[in-house]
């Protein structure tokens, strides 16, 4: 494996909102991660290379409670004003989870970002701004 937490963390720093984003993608895609794994009720991200290994970062905050129930076009709503620059990663958290969002898989090929929820669905993909 070639990357590290720490390296990933370091890259993460930067990012201060959801505009950052495209910017700490490309990152860690040079580090050598080829796709990774979010869970939104914990904030444990598991980072995969181009072999399938892979290491996570465990807990990272509190647990939040997903709702059972999705409400996708909220989320979408959501989703938008983070990615505008208009929230903090915990508070987007915090929208997932109230909006029945498990987490999220990003393919850093593909540059595809795709939210499931608690029955591990696909509810939207979304392209990586590059």
């Amino acid at each position: 494996m070639k990357f590290t937490i720490e390296e990933i963390k370091a890259e993460h720093q930067k990012v201060k909102s959801g505009a950052d984003f495209p910017k700490y993608i490309l990152a860690i895609k040079s580090l050598g991660v080829s796709h990774y794994t979010a869970s939104v009720s914990d904030g444990n991200t598991e980072y995969f290379d181009a072999e399938n290994n892979s290491t996570n970062t465990g807990s990272k905050y509190e647990t939040l409670n997903i709702s059972e129930h999705l409400n996708l076009e909220n989320f979408k709503n959501q989703l938008k004003l983070h990615q505008e620059g208009g929230t903090d990663y915990m508070t987007f958290c915090k929208d997932c989870a109230g909006n029945g969002v498990e987490g999220w898989k990003m393919d850093l090929n593909k540059m595809t970002c795709t939210y499931f929820d608690t029955m591990k669905n696909d509810i939207l993909v979304e392209n990586i701004p590059s």
